[in-house]
């Protein structure tokens, strides 16, 4: 059956970086209902993004288009042009390749969700804008601009 059950999907807490990067994103709590549709040319993720947590860390994708709809809240969006609040019904998109690095904060005091959406391609390579980070869509490793890996763990 197409409808996915959304009870049913395992909620990933955290976001998984390198151990000296993870404080900013400890709450977040993400559903990956593409997976549990077994969709596989495009992720879809329901966040859900608590007060003073981060979606991410600033990046941009080599290769992967993204796109965000809020449903619940309100998010500051994060880029290189500076700060937009994005409030309940309002979406950003993301083109691949653009070099504009992004991310959402919730200041406010109530939990943020939004719908997160992206290709999933294999030669994409995300850059993280502030910090010597980048990640690797074909083997999910983390490695310094240089291409040097982080420790895993």
């Amino acid at each position: 059956m197409p409808k996915v059950d959304i009870a049913a999907v395992p909620v990933v807490k955290g976001a998984g970086y390198p151990p000296e990067f993870n404080a900013p994103f400890a709450d977040r709590l993400r559903l990956r209902l593409g997976d549990a549709g077994g969709l596989t040319d495009f992720g879809v993720n329901l966040m859900l993004l608590p007060p003073g947590n981060w979606s991410s860390l600033r990046h941009w994708h080599s290769h992967e288009d993204e796109f965000v709809f809020l449903l619940e809240g309100e998010l500051t969006l994060i880029e290189d042009d500076g700060d937009t609040v994005l409030r309940s019904g309002d979406c950003a998109a993301f083109p691949k390749g653009s070099g504009n690095g992004h991310h959402l904060i919730n200041r406010s005091d109530t939990v943020a969700v939004y719908l997160e959406v992206g290709s999933r391609q294999p030669d994409d390579l995300t850059t993280c804008s502030d910090i010597d980070v980048m990640i690797t869509n074909a083997d999910g490793r983390f490695v310094h601009k240089d291409g040097t890996p982080y420790p895993e763990g």
